[in-house]
Formats: C-alpha cells, sequence, structure tokens
C-alpha cells in the first residue's frame, strides 16, 4: 500500500494513518471525539492535513470538524513546543495567585499565554479546572501536576524540563 503524506511545519503528516484511524472508530457513536483524540494522541495535534480524510470518513464537512477543533480548548492545531505549560485560571486559583504567576511563567519562557516560545520549548496554555481546587493555584508541567504553585515552584520545575534531552 501506498504511504501519502503531506508537509507540515512539523515534518511529514502520514495521511494514511489518519485514514486508519478513522477507519477503525467510525463506528463508534460520536466517533468524531474519539477520532479527534487519537490524532492529537498519535501526532501531538491535529495538523490542518486531517480535516479533509476526517470529514470524508464521517460524511461530515470540514467546517463541521474544523467547529468541533476550534471549540474545545483540548485540540490545537500547531505542533506543540517540546514542553507544555499549563496554567489554571478558574476562580480558585485566580484567588490564590495565579495571575501573578502567569507573569512570571510568561517572562520566564518568553511565551504569551496560547503561545509557543520562538525556541519551540514550550506552549503556554489556559485551563479552567484541574480540580486541585484545595491546593490552587495549579500548574501542569508535560504530565506533572503541581499544586500552591509559586514562581520558585515553576522555576524549579522549568530547571528540569532544560535538564531534560
Amino acid at each position: 500500500m501506498e504511504t501519502k503524506t503531506s508537509s507540515s511545519r512539523a515534518g511529514e503528516i502520514d495521511l494514511t494513518a489518519i485514514e486508519e484511524i478513522v477507519a477503525a472508530r467510525r463506528g463508534l457513536p460520536g466517533a468524531l471525539l474519539p477520532i479527534l483524540h487519537e490524532v492529537k494522541r498519535r501526532f501531538g495535534y491535529i495538523p490542518h492535513e486531517a480535516v479533509a480524510p476526517i470529514a470524508a470518513g464521517l460524511n461530515l464537512s470540514r467546517a463541521e470538524v474544523h467547529g468541533v477543533i476550534s471549540f474545545y480548548h483540548d485540540f490545537r492545531t500547531e505542533p506543540p513546543g517540546r514542553h507544555v505549560v499549563r496554567l489554571c485560571r478558574a476562580e480558585s486559583c485566580q484567588a490564590m495567585g495565579a495571575v501573578a504567576l502567569e507573569e512570571h511563567i510568561v517572562n520566564a519562557i518568553g511565551a504569551a499565554v496560547g503561545q509557543t516560545s520562538s525556541d519551540g520549548e514550550f506552549t503556554f496554555e489556559p485551563v479552567y479546572c484541574f480540580g486541585n481546587c484545595a491546593c490552587s493555584p495549579a500548574l501542569m508541567i508535560d504530565d506533572r501536576l503541581y499544586g500552591r504553585a509559586t514562581p520558585q515552584t515553576f522555576d524549579a520545575a522549568l530547571a528540569l524540563c532544560r535538564k531534560k534531552p
């Protein structure tokens, strides 16, 4: 079987893999979300090139697929940085210092909320609750959750990230 690819900023996107993901899940109730989650798991984001084969496989318009991707904050259409920093913006975290912590993070990594640093190392994303309200403010770097986060907590975690190969 011939592998179809398409150019992307992150390299080559294997469209055959996307078609296989769609074929394996199209029979599920509400198949679009499981398909998008699997594409995100496999590629780290939802490549623009994935929209057309997903739409075709589910008999949806590209606009419908794009609408779901853009509605859910968990889906991104650009490759993330090597490390993803998420800061809770819910009321409890805001009340306990998340606003000041956000400013510190922006200055430390050189990326505003919703952006990736110019060196591609860090993507900074807002989250609207980790369910860790008793330990506000909450911060997640990659898959590690930090409660009662402070600028010092963040700086220590950042130093660990920078040491990782």
